[in-house]
């Protein structure tokens, strides 16, 4: 079990915030909760913990309120983010139709020491990795604390698009260790980058953070291709949603319907049009995480959009620390198949019979049949030995199965 520890340089933070802001925050000595502080021109300070908001001042955030920050920070890149030399905090604004802040967003940057131990046999596996979650769950901490791992034995480059990992300034934080970063001049051109880094620099590893445009999947993908191992992050709560995602799924294989013969539905006992992965996955494993604490691990990316796709998926493996940081697996159970036609994303097979409360199976027999059977003894006793038979018409009318 490894300790954590905590850098987060709060002191330079409150140093630049406004000087009344800064004093209720120590007052309501919160740090190690504290998420970020929002600025809003005309409104009330407020600070963001991790289980709720708290206004800071009843006096609104004026233009002087504003200046007071800008003035103490870096320039704004063309993604509208700043930072602070040699930290790991960010400073996002929002600004009017004519140009000026209008708002400002500062976000507590914090260097975590040991948060990756839950999912470092992964890490050291040579597999490329991708963590999915929501903004602000703790994947840049956890890509930044990979990082700094492999690179104690490997070649590590990272790709710092918004200087979120290495922080601001020319020389990167020292939680990236002995890692190599590479800034980014414009988030547009980061699939550039990613290239570059590969042909100048001669990397093990790749770290990138926050892939969310399809160029930057492709160059993710042509990575990979050549050996290099991928750890990066994207926005969304799981595997489900990348896959429905049309820029990113190509991350996990990507989706593509598929028309069978009569003969290979028979066998599969689908109907002809179906989904399939469309290639290899770039990534070979894939991280949800769900609290900083618990974690749903797909350790073969290309099966578990595969079982997904025909209807059965593959439960994750779950992954989580407990109070007295003790780290508890529970592994994947068998995967279970649904149904006929049982295809993807929960589309399970409806039983008419009990869903709709329809007549049982041996009313719905043809009558005919049922009349003759009735004559002959044998052939009723045979009959009503038999299991019932259910059938899953799919796109049938009612009015046509009576």
């Amino acid at each position: 079990m490894t300790r954590k520890r905590i850098t987060d340089n709060l002191d330079v933070l409150l140093n630049v915030l406004p000087p009344q802001v800064a004093h209720q925050l120590t007052a309501i000595n919160r740090s190690d909760d504290l998420l970020e502080v929002i600025l809003d021109l005309g409104r009330n300070p407020t600070a963001r913990f991790i289980d709720r908001e708290e206004i800071l001042n009843q006096q609104e955030v004026t233009h002087a309120d504003i200046d007071y920050v800008v003035e103490r920070i870096s320039t704004f890149d063309t993604d509208n983010r700043a930072g602070m030399e040699r930290t790991l905090h960010r400073i996002a604004a929002i600004r009017n139709r004519r140009g000026n802040i209008v708002g400002l967003t500062c976000r507590v940057g914090r260097a975590v020491y040991g948060t990756t131990d839950i999912i470092q046999d992964l890490i050291e596996s040579g597999k490329s990795l991708l963590l999915l979650g929501r903004p602000g769950i703790g994947k840049t901490t956890m890509l930044r604390e990979s990082a700094r791992l492999l690179a104690e034995k490997k070649r590590v480059v990272i790709v710092d698009t918004s200087n979120e990992i290495g922080g601001d300034g020319d020389v990167p934080h020292p939680a990236v260790g002995r890692a190599r970063r590479m800034q980014v001049s414009t988030p547009a051109l980061q699939h550039e980058v990613m290239i570059e880094a590969v042909e100048n620099h001669n990397p093990e590893v790749i770290v990138i953070d926050e892939i969310g445009r399809e160029l930057e999947a492709e160059a993710a993908r042509t990575i990979a291709e050549r050996g290099v191992q991928l750890i990066g992050t994207a926005h969304g709560n799981t595997l489900e949603n990348l896959l429905l995602n049309p820029t990113l799924s190509d991350l996990v294989g990507g989706i593509e319907s598929v028309t069978l013969s009569d003969e290979e539905a028979r066998r599969r006992g689908t109907q002809k049009t179906v989904l399939e992965r469309r290639s290899p996955p770039t990534f070979d494993m894939l991280i949800e995480i769900q609290t900083r604490d618990r974690l749903a691990v797909h350790l073969d990316v290309g099966t578990s959009v595969d079982t997904l796709l025909r209807g059965y998926p593959t439960p994750p493996e779950i992954r989580f620390r407990d109070d007295s940081g003790e780290i508890h697996f529970e592994h994947s159970a068998s995967p279970t198949i649904r149904g006929l036609n049982a295809q993807g994303f929960g589309r399970q097979p409806m039983e008419f019979g009990k869903d709709r409360s329809l007549p049982p199976a041996e009313s719905r027999v043809g009558s005919e049949e049922f009349q003759r059977g009735r004559e002959d003894e044998n052939t009723r006793q045979t009959f009503s030995t038999l299991q019932p038979v259910r059938i899953y018409p799919y796109g049938v009318a009612r009015n046509l199965l009576v």
